[in-house]
């Protein structure tokens, strides 16, 4: 019985664990969805271990009454073992990737769990992802979304003002968690994939993030890729949000939102300014 222990402890502290982070309608989906085809690699679109650790945290500090009952160490134990009772059914020989946008947030707690881990984090041009919610939204005239809470009315405008909001908008929130970890001491653990160089040349981005990982390339079939969670994104209220289009490519399209949309969020594409670039973040564009 202690050896069985043993060798379970053991498989639990080898296991490779990245993070996929980011900006949505980046391509983190279709990342994922790259990564499954290699059968070393489990991924999938956004789980709930970061908030299942979100809600435990709180119980463990000061905000708790049993708070006196925790240190470093059993927080550090307790927290992994979130991450890895929720993975359990994956074999330990798989390296896994947990997606979710407010990872880059927590790069220091991740460091504290995985010290070696790495977070990939998507992006794109800040007026194309306004651009690309307000197409999801009008193809389903129908449906109210939890991206808006559910409320119906307003405008393109009050709706880019609710998606940017810092605190917790659908865009502003993970804008806000990369913004922070590119600018701290954490920038070195990112690897950041744009969207246009990852749609216009998959082959080439998927090679090098394979290298930044240290892993051997695979050969992916970038004609063939199937990805689609139609129970979540009607959940959502955006049917069609997460489903993966069969071909990687770009595809040229006329803005759908007022051209001051894009000049208002062309300064938020902070990631294309190399000067920017200070802390070393590893940018695959």
């Amino acid at each position: 019985m202690k050896n069985f222990v043993d060798q379970k402890k053991s498989e639990v502290s080898m296991r490779k664990m990245h993070f996929i982070s980011g900006l949505p309608r980046s391509g983190s989906t279709l990342l994922s969805a790259l990564l499954r085809q290699n059968p070393r690699m489990s991924a999938a679109m956004t789980s709930p271990v970061a908030s299942l650790v979100g809600a435990v945290l709180p119980k463990m500090s000061g905000a708790s009454e049993f708070s006196s009952f925790f240190n470093d160490e059993r927080r550090r134990t307790i927290i992994k073992g979130i991450f890895e009772g929720y993975y359990a059914d994956v074999g330990p020989e798989k390296i896994l990737f947990d997606t979710n946008r407010t990872w880059a947030a927590k790069a220091p707690l991740l460091k504290e769990i995985y010290p070696n881990c790495r977070i990939i984090c998507c992006v794109r041009e800040v007026g194309w992802i306004i651009d690309s919610v307000e197409r999801m939204l009008r193809k389903n005239p129908m449906q109210l979304s939890r991206v808006f809470n559910f409320q119906a009315g307003g405008t393109v405008y009050s709706r880019v003002h609710s998606l940017m909001n810092s605190d917790n908008g659908f865009v502003g929130l993970a804008w806000a968690s990369l913004r922070e970890a590119w600018f701290s001491d954490s920038a070195k653990r990112l690897i950041v994939i744009n969207y246009d160089s990852f749609v216009r040349n998959p082959a080439i981005v998927m090679n090098r993030l394979y290298a930044e990982l240290g892993e051997p390339a695979f050969a992916h079939d970038y004609d063939n890729v199937a990805y689609d969670e139609p129970d979540y994104d009607a959940h959502l209220g955006m049917p069609g949000m997460h489903k993966v289009r069969d071909k990687v490519e770009h595809q040229s399209r006329e803005p759908c939102v007022p051209p001051d949309v894009f000049a208002k969020y062309s300064d938020a594409n902070f990631w294309l300014s190399p000067e920017g670039n200070r802390r070393g973040a590893v940018v695959l564009c």
